[in-house]
């Protein structure tokens, strides 16, 4: 069967992944996009899975300030290598997080770190289980194991702290 490059292209721009992991997935899909996509989404769970486990120790720190200056956020976000920490898609993604970080004043990283007894929400208070703020139909936890997938190291947050003006 041949799939037409204009498909694969098309693919690769909704899904980030690369040109023969979607020729592939459409010669397995014999075709359908729809079943294509599911593939893949399939696929980058199964790469994030395995990455998992690997040392993360490089990375950056980004700081985000919001208008005005009343409120700022700053996050450590590791991954495998300097490398990835100097590409576009890992400080886009940084920068992000920090953004998320001061728009919606997460208390705790994940479900694991919520203290002991505390009466708090999981999904608004822990920063992986948030509504990602440029996409609210993924959360932020989703946002990362793209990234993972796309640049295809490991990929952490490590801690995070926000500051508002006067609390």
């Amino acid at each position: 069967m041949s799939i037409p490059t204009t498909r694969i292209k098309e693919l690769r721009e909704q899904t980030g992944a690369g040109i023969m992991e979607c020729r592939n997935a459409l010669l397995e899909a014999e075709g359908d996009t729809g079943r294509a996509l599911k593939i893949l989404e399939e696929r980058k769970l199964l790469k994030v899975q395995k990455k998992a486990s690997r040392s993360a120790n490089q990375g950056i720190i980004e700081a985000y300030i919001h208008t005005g200056g009343r409120i700022g956020a700053m996050v450590e976000v590791n991954c495998e290598s300097d490398f990835v920490a100097r590409t576009d898609e890992f400080k886009e993604l940084a920068h992000n997080l920090a953004m998320q970080i001061a728009a919606q004043d997460p208390q705790c990283l994940s479900r694991d770190k919520i203290p002991e007894g505390a009466n708090i929400e999981p999904e608004s208070a822990c920063l992986l289980l948030q509504a990602y703020i440029k996409d609210p139909e993924k959360t932020v936890q989703d946002v990362i194991a793209e990234t993972i997938a796309k640049v295809g190291e490991n990929i952490k947050v490590s801690r995070f702290a926000r500051f508002e003006l006067g609390s």
